[in-house]
């Protein structure tokens, strides 16, 4: 499929989910090589659930159609699925020499431009590239405003809207030794 395609089947889900009443107008299409593999809609309102944006719902579902039979990944079949190992890429400032692939080799295409979260998870996913339809300035009209995220992490923890403070380092430390600590952890 050619990029118009793949976005107009992201616009379709999208406006799907508006007249079904899901959530916003947000659909995804996650493509490798021109085919689709996932597909997603925003269905906050059918789900109640603020993390169901049209590109996590395609995270996941693209997640489970290159991984068919997680969660039951033994760790010794980690490089049969998402989580073999790659290099890191030229340049990268990443301290660990290879990480786990992900969605490598991936596209997504979004009606609408992804607001924090979902460009997090999408960075997480280590995708390719996106592609998105609506700019921020549009969603913002429609009455979905994530600039003010976008401005608010780049304050000082202190003069962010939410409170966010840090306690017990101590205890949290005690997870990340295990970590440390477990010879064969694999790094994602």
């Amino acid at each position: 499929m050619e990029h118009k395609e793949l976005m107009a089947e992201a616009v379709r889900l999208a406006t799907e989910s508006v007249e079904n009443g899901w959530g916003g107008p947000f659909g995804a299409v996650m493509a490798r090589d021109g085919e689709i593999i996932a597909r997603g809609q925003n269905r906050v309102l059918l789900t109640g659930d603020p993390t169901a944006h049209a590109e996590i719902e395609t995270i996941r579902k693209a997640s489970l159609c290159l991984n068919p039979e997680a969660p039951s990944i033994a760790v010794e079949r980690h490089n049969e699925s998402t989580l073999e190992y790659v290099p890191r890429p030229p340049g990268s400032p990443d301290p660990v020499p290879e990480r786990a692939r992900m969605l490598q080799g991936c596209s997504i295409y979004i009606s609408g431009a992804p607001c924090p979260m979902c460009m997090s998870a999408i960075y997480w996913s280590r995708m390719d590239a996106v592609y998105f339809s609506c700019a921020l300035e549009d969603t913002r009209r429609i009455g979905f405003d994530d600039s003010f995220q976008y401005e608010d992490f780049t304050k000082p923890l202190e003069e962010r809207r939410i409170k966010v403070e840090q306690m017990y380092p101590e205890l949290g430390a005690n997870a990340y030794a295990a970590w440390t600590n477990r010879p064969d952890r694999h790094a994602y």
